[in-house]
């Protein structure tokens, strides 16, 4: 599966469209209350552990974009946008949504 954040691929002819696809991933208040607990590894004004599950939270909504374009026969996905959301009562969750379009090429 190739993904790529550019609407074409050099080199490639897309051959169909096969729909927008999305991918997406919760982060609850339990992990944010652990990730504060554990904040004493902040080194530099970064979060080690807090970077750790949002590269987690990303790489589940990168699989969940693969699986659907699968899913339609697309074997890419192009125009690929990646966003962080606050959600929740009070901003109490992050939400990691990744879409894009499926394609055949």
């Amino acid at each position: 599966m190739i993904l790529s954040t550019t609407p074409t691929l050099e080199g490639k002819t897309i051959r169909e469209y096969r729909g927008i696809v999305v991918g997406e991933a919760i982060l609850g208040a339990n992990v944010f209350k652990d990730l504060f607990a554990g904040i004493r590894d902040i080194i530099g004004g970064r979060s080690g552990a807090y970077e750790k599950e949002l590269a987690r939270a990303r790489e589940i909504a990168f699989d969940e974009l693969k699986e659907r374009a699968q899913a339609l026969g697309a074997n890419a996905v192009v125009g690929i946008d990646l966003d962080y959301e606050v959600v929740g009562q009070n901003g109490s969750m992050l939400m990691v949504s990744v879409s894009g379009t499926a394609v055949v090429i």
